[in-house]
């Protein structure tokens, strides 16, 4: 039943799209986003470039409450999906960071091109079709119905090494991928940036002048039940007399630390966390990369390692990480004090992120190159 409503809608949708069409295309780039309700860095980045020659419009509004949303929810996100549509039909380009319904299910004018540039740099989760069946994953025949990750004409991607794994999850040829690194990654080694970024978490948090900075980013778990006993063995096993620790708890997370040795940080993103962070401890998140890039020693904290693999999947060989791997958290917070191999972190990263400079800048040229 759900599955014959969802062919309907789309087939009226297509026909309203049908006559929004016939607008005039405008010299206009639009960037749609599902990740939040805020321009992200990466938009903001790419789009100051465009800005420079181009209009960029920017839609960005999730779907609160994702696959479990209630009937209000999705009725202000349907709502929302015509505001995409009317830019769609009136732009060349339209850049994606996510996945975006309007962009998969319509048909659009020959003219307009959609370019993918995902959310996160290197690969960790399966996702979109390499996850279909898996708990953590979509349902294939919603998937097929949605047309998930259709009509793109260019996915970037941070490095050669993992086209297959993103051709694999949009299920594109590997043709339409190609190497351009996210623009956030260009504020990594942006000096002006660091220094600006560490003076406002200083002074939020003055402590961490004084340690040595662990800070913690775990990966969403729909069932925080285990998350929750494992974060406070790991809370338990630091020795505070020689390190701070900063828990970057997910957006969607319920988890509460009321231990006052540490700092629950909500207030800045893990990305300008990283910026004081002296060492990282994370699980199965893509901050890796940007952490590597920093040059910051990483630590697995992988507790749940056995039911992840079967609830989601991973795309690389979890051993292979650059890293101290434990699942208990004794264990982890004695490695800590251990020597960390630099030159394996640095070859890793290197293989996974293959540009470092002026990220934004080529990633808008190549966009550019479909305006003309």
């Amino acid at each position: 039943m759900k599955k014959t409503l969802l062919k309907v809608l789309i087939v009226l949708l297509n026909i309203v799209y049908f006559f929004i069409k016939l607008l005039p295309t405008k010299n206009k780039v639009v960037m749609i986003s599902r990740q939040s309700n805020s321009v992200n860095l990466d938009f903001k980045l790419l789009g100051k470039e465009l800005e420079k020659k181009h209009k960029v419009v920017y839609l960005c509004k999730k779907l609160e409450g994702g696959v479990n949303s209630g009937i209000k929810e999705r009725i202000k996100y349907g709502l929302h999906m015509f505001k995409q549509m009317k830019e769609l039909a009136t732009s060349k380009v339209c850049v994606l960071d996510s996945y975006s319904p309007a962009v998969s299910i319509l048909k659009h004018k020959k003219s307009l091109k959609i370019v993918q540039i995902w959310h996160s740099i290197g690969t960790m989760k399966r996702f979109g079709y390499t996850a279909l069946g898996k708990e953590e994953g979509s349902k294939r025949e919603i998937a097929e119905v949605m047309k998930m990750h259709k009509n793109y004409d260019l996915v970037c991607s941070s490095s050669k090494a993992y086209i297959d794994h993103l051709a694999s999850g949009f299920g594109i040829d590997e043709n339409k991928i190609e190497v351009y690194t996210l623009p956030r990654i260009d504020l990594l080694n942006d000096k002006k940036y660091e220094i600006e970024t560490k003076e406002k978490i200083f002074k939020e948090y003055p402590s961490l002048k004084e340690k040595t900075n662990i800070v913690y980013c775990p990966t969403f778990r729909k069932d925080e039940t285990l998350f929750y006993e494992k974060l406070n063995e790991l809370v338990e096993s630091i020795d505070y007399n020689k390190y701070n620790l900063i828990v970057k708890i997910h957006p969607l997370s319920k988890a509460k630390i009321e231990d006052e040795r540490v700092i629950c940080d909500r207030k800045f993103s893990t990305f300008d966390m990283l910026f004081i962070a002296d060492k990282v401890i994370t699980d199965y998140s893509c901050v890796l990369y940007e952490a590597g890039v920093r040059n910051i020693p990483l630590y697995f904290y992988c507790f749940d390692l056995e039911e992840y693999l079967n609830k989601r999947g991973i795309a690389l060989d979890y051993k292979e990480l650059p890293g101290y791997q434990e699942k208990d958290a004794k264990k982890l917070s004695k490695t800590l004090n251990n020597k960390y191999d630099m030159d394996y972190l640095r070859k890793f990263i290197n293989k996974y992120v293959s540009n470092t400079k002026d990220c934004a800048k080529k990633m808008a040229n190549r966009i550019e190159s479909y305006m003309e």
